[in-house]
């Protein structure tokens, strides 16, 4: 007598999915550890909530890059936009990133976050338009860094920010080479 099971297919397990989301989790908690030892760091359950919902999207979109080509060009530069999306919007809620966080300086970024999602879904997440995008992005945070040096508002904010506009030169740069890559195949 032969009996055939019918059994689903085993999923393999990708040992960097685990390593990503653990390390979201260990972010998170690492303020809970460090609170049990110093009165230095002092969350609340809202900054908790904020962290978790933040390092959800980052995650979320880096499952969805991976989802969406699987050209390593375009998978990584997709990870240095929203690596460098996310640094922009936690440096501005955390501390500024010129000056404190209540300086006006400050909502400029906001431009920088809009041209770098506004490309994004105006591309459909293809890399047409992303090089562009991203390349724009950067241009806008290294003149926001720039006029904040000029204008002595903050020199080590405005460094920084220049500093943060690589990555999206790199992401531009990766989004052209996975173009490339793409019309090199055809």
């Amino acid at each position: 007598m032969n009996i055939i099971s019918e059994q689903p297919p085993r999923r393999r397990l990708n040992p960097g999915r685990g390593i990503g989301w653990g390390s979201a989790v260990a972010l998170i908690l690492t303020p809970l550890v460090a609170m049990q030892f110093t009165k230095e760091v002092n969350w609340d359950e809202t900054d908790f909530i904020f962290a978790t919902i933040i390092f959800g999207i980052v995650g979320g979109l880096m499952e969805l890059a991976v989802r969406l080509s699987s050209n390593w060009y375009f998978r990584i530069g997709a990870m240095f936009a929203v690596l460098a999306g996310f640094m922009v919007v936690w440096a501005n809620l955390a501390v500024g990133m010129i000056g404190n966080e209540d300086n006006p300086v400050n909502l400029w970024f906001v431009a920088v976050l809009f041209i770098a999602v506004a490309g994004s879904i105006i591309s459909r997440f293809r890399s047409s338009i992303l090089p562009w995008a991203m390349f724009l992005a950067g241009t806008l945070q290294i003149a926001i860094g720039t006029l904040a040096v000029i204008l002595g508002t903050d020199m080590r904010g405005g460094r920084f920010t220049i500093m943060l506009s690589v990555a999206w030169f790199i992401a531009s740069l990766l989004f052209w080479c996975a173009r490339q890559s793409r019309n090199d195949k055809a």
